[in-house]
């Protein structure tokens, strides 16, 4: 026979009052859920390290990418300055390069419009996983 300190100390499942056992849930969800959201933000600072790790040598390839350009600029400019005046080559290539910005600046906020913002996978995962075992259990 056992007596209410046995039971309240940790008995078997099938002696322990069901205000326990939702306690005992409730206390292990919020551990779980705590620890979900903990692996999340781990892994999106984890990829935030490497995408700003990426968008500094992007950032650094597109400077001298600038100065590339800047140069070949000059160059098309010196080479229209053959048949016309220095100013007037200057100014078709300014508005070539302006409309090819157009272009680009358009293709860029379209591809944002369509964009969907990361989704931790690990931890969507894991997640998904503790749903399952939970369900599992539930339904004995």
């Amino acid at each position: 026979m056992t007596d209410a300190g046995d039971v309240a100390q940790g008995g078997s499942a099938g002696e322990r009052p069901v205000g326990d056992l939702v306690r005992q849930l409730s206390e292990q969800l919020s551990v779980l859920v705590r620890d979900e959201i903990r692996l999340a933000q781990l892994e999106l600072t984890r990829k935030g390290k490497k995408a700003g790790i990426g968008a500094g040598l992007l950032g650094g390839s597109g400077l001298v990418a600038l100065y590339g350009t800047g140069c070949l600029i000059a160059g098309a400019v010196a080479a229209l300055s053959l048949v016309l005046p220095v100013w007037a080559a200057a100014l078709i290539i300014g508005g070539g390069l302006f409309l090819a910005a157009g272009v680009v600046g358009l293709a860029g906020r379209s591809s944002l419009r369509t964009a969907t913002p990361p989704v931790p996978e690990e931890a969507a995962e894991s997640i998904k996983t503790d749903v399952k075992v939970i369900r599992e259990r539930a339904g004995r």
